[in-house]
């Protein structure tokens, strides 16, 4: 082995038995549970005990450190493979964890989670979130070491890490790792570094019925820094050459222009008797069999399970006393320029404790009541471009749509190397205008990345009709509770002629349906900025911020309630005249406008109405009981819902006697007014609703 090693006497008989202990204990687990995934586990144990033990600055004692470096398993289905380093390793897991693999309650669940398990950075499930999410993990640490130590000469700031991954070949069948990955060569990540697990085996069985392209190559042309350590000795014979991968990866870390892909060829399940290499032990127990195989081909006592020796855990929870050294010299380096950059220091302190910066609530705008108004994505790039000097945590961009998505911060560079930069974004390494590409998945993942990494806050911006393209990564943002932000624009049948491929109609009630999402669909100018500040303010779990295309009237909020009440989700925007409505209507958006002309209409004819203004249902469920009944009482049954997509999360609101003005189908190219007439989306269908709701009432 290389002179490398951290342990002073290398690669030893106890790390020897350290590696197959962790193939014993990754068969043990999934015989106990039934089922699992005991292949890669097996053969991957060296690799994942050269990251953990060796390679990777972390502290077992502190899993959050600033100074760590990342770890992305994106093969998340093999989670022994991280689970059992975190037990050897003594980031709070022990053995009576890994006995309890995949059971109700225990630590270990059934692929990795991050709000679960101590020590794991990221859930990961569907293949090809967690490889296209560490790119954005290397995104921010590149803008945060712009933020905060932009001088130091490279990988000697104390924000210089590097993020590692291992990925599966299912990862790399996913479209959506390609989307990530040919950004992550174009962004020239150099603190990437991808160990892709090669072995030819999916649940289908051999990769070659269908994935036979040359990926090394693939990743050669996005621009990444390929390498190849072959286990297989090109399928002769099989030898861990675990100093060779060190090798690999060494000088991976040398390459600073470019992400690193190290094509790692196995053999899934080595050295398991019988089994090794066949897709059967990928998803499934061994078997009594198997397992015992596999412990006399390691030197172990069959008869014995979850057998880990005292002095190997001994020797491999010593990983702490050499993360204290390493941590030591990091900290020195820290508080030197923690001394020589107060500002900065500073800002890192809000930056760590999630605090707003001083001038936040000033800094929003207000609109003035414009009977013409204003679209409110354009609100919302007003919003930005305000926001700008004083919250320099916030950097985001476009799926290719900026100039219609209002995403770009007025002013601000470009995140991109400079020679890439263009005659209409000119940027650098540590720019704020983020180009993610026509690549709306790999936005959401990498969105993810980059809040999970901790210091910034990204948002990201499409048509919301292309949200569906990214819905993968939303769930699991949402799954984590991610405070990612999702600029979806053309909210609409009003976005006109593109027509009904890109009008979204199902998409609100789609995307209400994902738990941990907020939904929020502004009503106006001022209400698209409170629902910025709001967002931001709650700093807790995704939020699409549903925008339109098309300008929709500025309230006068003398005559209406003030914007600010979008923080509630729903709120009363004018009650009826008596002050006891006998008619509530409901209206999100671009709809809010009709609504509001009927409750004039309906008060001129003798009906009390109340307006109610609710851009997000999630947050009007978070609401106190006694809040949701001070806007809709339960007493008045008489209720319209207005909004322009189906009306299949209204129903709950509406009740028996409730009518939806909504839109069941498709609609067509023609530009917005007409096709709101046309559709009914008017004062008048509005009005009409809320008589047949009165009499069904028997008001």
């Amino acid at each position: 082995m290389t002179e490398n090693f951290k342990a002073p006497e290398g690669w030893t008989e106890l790390d020897e038995r350290a590696v197959d202990t962790v193939r014993v204990l990754a068969a043990d687990a999934v015989e106990k549970v039934g089922n699992g995934h005991p292949g890669t586990a097996v053969s991957l144990a060296p690799a994942a005990y050269l990251l953990y033990q060796d390679l990777m600055r972390h502290d077992p004692t502190d899993p959050t450190w600033l100074g760590r470096d990342r770890f992305v398993l994106s093969a998340g289905h093999s989670s022994l493979t991280q689970y059992i380093q975190l037990f050897l390793g003594g980031f709070g897991l022990e053995k009576k964890d890994i006995e309890e693999l995949r059971t109700w309650g225990s630590k270990t669940p059934g692929h990795p989670e991050n709000f679960h398990t101590r020590g794991v950075e990221i859930t990961t499930g569907p293949l090809g979130q967690g490889i296209s999410s560490a790119v954005g993990m290397a995104m921010a640490q590149r803008r945060e070491r712009g933020l905060l130590d932009p001088d130091a000469a490279p990988g000697e700031s104390p924000f210089d890490h590097f993020t590692y991954v291992i990925a599966s070949d299912g990862d790399l069948q996913e479209g959506v790792s390609s989307e990530a990955s040919s950004l992550a060569g174009t962004q020239q990540l150099g603190n990437l570094i991808v160990l892709w697990d090669d072995n030819e085996i999916s649940i289908e069985g051999d990769t070659s019925i269908a994935f036979t392209e040359d990926t090394a190559a693939r990743y050669e042309a996005y621009g990444w820094d390929v390498r190849t350590v072959d286990w297989t000795n090109g399928g002769t014979g099989y030898a861990e050459d675990v100093a060779a991968l060190k090798d690999a990866i060494l000088e991976g870390q040398k390459v600073t222009d470019k992400p690193t892909f190290i094509r790692l060829r196995t053999v899934i399940g080595w050295p398991i008797p019988e089994l090794a290499g066949s897709h059967s032990v990928h998803g499934a127990k061994l078997g009594p069999e198997g397992v015992a195989g596999l412990k006399k081909a390691v030197g172990f006592d069959p008869e014995q399970t979850f057998q880990v020796d005292e002095d190997v855990l001994a020797h491999t929870r010593g990983l702490a006393e050499r993360a204290a050294a390493v941590r030591a010299d990091w900290e020195q380096g820290y508080q030197a320029w923690r001394s020589a950059n107060a500002d900065r220091a500073a800002l890192l302190d809000r930056l760590l404790a999630r605090e707003l910066p001083d001038g936040f609530a000033e800094a929003f705008p207000t609109f003035e009541a414009d009977e013409k108004g204003l679209a409110t994505r354009a609100a919302s790039g007003k919003v930005l471009a305000d926001l700008a000097a004083v919250m320099p945590e916030l950097w985001g961009g476009s799926a290719d749509l900026a100039g219609s998505n209002n995403t770009t911060m007025k002013g601000e560079p470009s995140f991109l190397p400079a020679e890439l930069s263009s005659s209409e974004f000119a940027g650098d390494q540590y720019g704020r205008t983020l180009h993610f590409g026509i690549r709306e998945h790999g936005m959401g993942a990498i969105l993810s990345g980059i809040s999970l990494h901790g210091l910034t806050r990204p948002y990201g911006g499409t048509f919301f009709q292309f949200a569906d393209y990214m819905r993968g990564a939303v769930r699991l943002a949402s799954l984590m509770k991610t405070p990612a932000t999702y600029v979806w624009t053309h909210d609409s049948i009003g976005l006109g002629e593109d027509g009904p491929t890109h009008q979204p109609v199902e998409h609100l009630a789609a995307y209400r349906a994902i738990p941990n999402l907020s939904i929020v669909r502004p009503a106006d100018a001022n209400e698209t900025a409170q629902a910025w500040k709001a967002t931001l303010e709650r700093d807790s779990g995704p939020v699409g911020l549903i925008l339109s295309r098309q300008a929709m009237p500025t309230f006068d909020r003398t005559e209406y309630a003030g914007a600010e009440n979008l923080s509630q989700g729903g709120y009363v925007m004018r009650d009826a005249s008596t002050g006891a409505p006998e008619v509530i209507l409901i209206a999100t958006g671009s709809e809010v406008q009709y609504a509001a002309e009927a409750q004039k209409r309906l008060e001129a004819e003798g009906t009390p109405t109340r307006l109610v203004s609710m851009p997000s249902v999630e947050w009007f469920d978070e609401q106190s009981e006694e809040y949701r009944e001070s806007v809709l009482p339960a007493s008045v049954t008489a209720r319209v819902s207005v909004e322009a997509g189906i009306a299949m999360p209204w129903h709950r609101f509406l009740g028996a006697h409730g009518r939806a003005v909504s839109l069941e189908h498709y609609g067509a190219s023609a530009d917005a007014k007409t096709l709101f007439r046309e559709y009914g989306f008017t004062a008048e269908a509005v009005v009409e609703a809320a008589k047949e709701s009165l009499a069904a009432a028997g008001a």
